[in-house]
């Protein structure tokens, strides 16, 4: 069975801020995403019969009021939406619900103003990393993907100058983004010298500390044609995991995103050089640049001559992280919402200054744990199905 075009994207909603932070938090914060989400797809909460919520689904949807048929809390950190795309497209291909949303919000930087004396919150249950990582002084979280940029570095002659590429077109496009934390240009250089935080990252290698939420809305296909917006299909879908702690990574320099992207692209019935926009999870430049490896779009080892060719920025080959990434537009702790909301904002043409002409494919490659678990979806337009 195939999950092709069963499912759409209908409605979509994210908020960010240029200077980080928001003036709302909680349940008033992701309400809002919710009820502007659905706005966007011309539908209501009594459309609604699907909730998922990275932490509680069915505490959040007695918040809203509704009785869903379908629900889903799976976290996986980064790639929880991602993950959530892809259940939501199974679960309505099923019959088993037909509106679904899904919900982010976090306020981190502000948190920082409104609970000063707050812990830091620690994974629950029980976390070997605790015992056998942390008391042997790995940073965190810089720490489990400097060791992925070291071996990769080693393993393949890539070099600091080719990271900090990521970063410079990644601000490229976050200077057509009003709502981007970041807008002012920057070079390799300024990457370089830019201090050094886990070696051999650099501060702007590493993603952002602030404010930001997002929704998205999915429905049937047939559905989806009736509605405000035009459809997004979701094409394809994968999602794997094969560690959960950095020392239990089979191989440092190769994700799981192998397999997501592998499958997802085998049911879309697409090749990556179809694609024409890529929102890959950025949490840290090498973060990027194994996944344009791992999903096929140039060899394993070559990902920093490609981004080095400025393949990724404005004008490049294959436009990455549009709106400007975890890197310069926003990174409230788990990025793979505005993935998605980016990529349906690309292939719906209403980007604004940073659209991709004649965008038709996009892919949403999210990224949870420390490279742990990849989550892979590949939309389309009505044209693309």
């Amino acid at each position: 069975m195939t999950l092709r075009g069963a499912a759409a994207v209908v409605g979509v909603a994210d908020l960010a801020s240029p200077t980080g932070e928001l003036d709302r938090h909680g349940r008033a914060l992701e309400t809002a995403m919710v009820h502007a989400a659905l706005t966007d797809a011309g539908l209501t909460l009594a459309d609604v019969d699907g909730v998922c919520h990275p932490v509680s689904s069915m505490a959040f949807a007695e918040y809203l009021g509704i009785h869903p048929r379908f629900t889903d809390s799976t976290m996986t950190g980064g790639s929880s939406f991602e993950v959530h795309l892809e259940h939501a497209a199974a679960a309505i291909a099923a019959g088993l619900c037909e509106v679904v949303v899904d919900v982010y919000a976090a306020t981190p930087r502000s948190d920082r103003h409104r609970q000063p004396n707050r812990p830091r919150p620690q994974m629950p249950g029980p976390n070997p990393a605790l015992e056998w990582e942390v008391p042997f002084g790995l940073r965190q979280p810089m720490g489990p993907y400097a060791l992925a940029a070291s071996r990769h570095m080693a393993l393949y002659g890539t070099t600091s100058e080719q990271l900090a590429h990521i970063a410079v077109s990644t601000r490229q496009w976050a200077a057509m983004n009003p709502q981007a934390r970041y807008r002012d240009p920057i070079t390799v250089d300024d990457v370089l010298e830019s201090p050094l935080e886990c070696a051999p990252l650099h501060r702007l290698d590493c993603c952002l500390v602030t404010d930001g939420a997002g929704a998205f809305v999915m429905t049937s296909a047939e559905r989806a044609r009736d509605l405000a917006k035009p459809p997004v299909f979701v094409l394809g879908a994968g999602t794997a995991h094969d560690h959960a702690m950095i020392s239990q990574m089979p191989d440092l320099a190769t994700t799981p995103g192998v397999v997501s992207g592998a499958n997802a692209f085998a049911m879309a019935g697409v090749k990556p050089g179809d694609v024409d926009v890529l929102m890959g999870y950025d949490s840290f430049t090498i973060t990027a640049l194994l996944h344009l490896e791992d999903l096929g779009f140039c060899a394993k080892g070559e990902g920093g001559a490609f981004v080095a060719s400025g393949a990724t920025a404005p004008g490049g080959t294959l436009p990455m992280n549009t709106n400007g990434g975890g890197l310069s537009f926003t990174h409230p702790g788990m990025y793979g919402m505005f993935l998605i909301t980016e990529a349906v904002r690309q292939l719906r043409g209403e980007a604004g200054d940073r659209q991709v002409p004649h965008a038709e494919i996009a892919v949403a490659h999210g990224s949870g744990g420390v490279l742990s678990c990849m989550s892979t979806a590949v939309l389309g337009t009505e044209a693309a199905r």
